[in-house]
């Protein structure tokens, strides 16, 4: 009697513990699932998102060098590429892919991303095949609406010139103040102004519709203001208003 109540006790404590496992098994293979799902929808788009965020982030938090603050403040959008490059050479002529975000009517809150690639071999040949960083800054809308051409080659179709570095741009020249864009580099540590003269930058269309789901021109994007900013690009957004909440100019005759 004994060993038969004790075999009994046995088996139903066996089928609890077998009934517990399965369902951690089932909870298991379910959180799998959905980490699954999470790594397939960090698209590179979306990686692009977070690596722009990153450069910004670090670049702006440098104590002493940086983009002048007034004039960021005076931008109506910032470009922004991080470095991509393989081997000494810019393969196929492209440099890397890159983030255009502006301010809302130029004058605004930060809006949605477009996406871009920054080549030319004269890019290449000055950042020196080199993990490059760049970033630049458009000073206005005129400069703006020239960016978001499929194709504008920069110095010729729009003015371009390396930046002013530190806090300020009390060491500004004419040149750089008067440039619809001014770009930096960062290489290794080092932030500096960088000429992209001779440079071209395209739309990135197949990109811009794989973050956007349908196809979307570079103008309802970031001047028109059409398209409403993906998620994705929150933290972005977000680190921009952190170093530059209000600033730039309106946008006039949008469409």
């Amino acid at each position: 009697m004994i060993a038969r109540n004790y075999a009994g006790h046995y088996t139903d404590e066996k089928r609890r513990f077998l009934k517990a496992m399965k369902k951690t098994i089932a909870v298991l293979f379910a959180l799998t699932l959905c980490g699954t799902a999470t790594a397939a929808t960090e698209t590179k788009e979306t990686k692009q998102l977070h690596k722009a965020t990153n450069v910004l982030n670090e670049i702006m938090s440098a104590p002493d060098k940086g983009i002048p603050e007034d004039l960021l403040n005076k931008a109506v959008c910032v470009g922004i590429v991080p470095s991509e490059i393989r081997g000494a050479f810019v393969v196929g002529g492209e440099y890397g892919r890159g983030v255009l975000v502006c301010r809302k009517n130029g004058n605004g809150s930060w809006g949605a991303p477009s996406l871009f690639t920054l080549g030319g071999a004269n890019v290449g040949f000055q950042l020196g095949g080199k993990a490059t960083d760049v970033v630049f800054i458009v000073m206005n809308a005129a400069g703006a609406k020239k960016l978001v051409q499929d194709s504008v080659k920069l110095g010729a179709d729009a003015s371009a010139t390396a930046g002013p570095v530190g806090r300020t741009a009390e060491g500004a020249t004419d040149v750089q103040l008067h440039a619809e864009i001014l770009s930096y580099s960062r290489t290794r540590g080092l932030f500096a102004g960088v000429s992209l003269e001779g440079s071209v930058l395209k739309q990135d269309k197949d990109a811009n519709e794989r973050l956007y789901g349908r196809r979307v021109s570079a103008k309802d994007v970031v001047i028109n203001e059409t398209v409403p900013a993906p998620s994705q690009a929150r933290p972005l957004d977000e680190t921009l208003a952190k170093y530059s909440p209000h600033g730039g100019e309106p946008f006039t005759n949008k469409a």
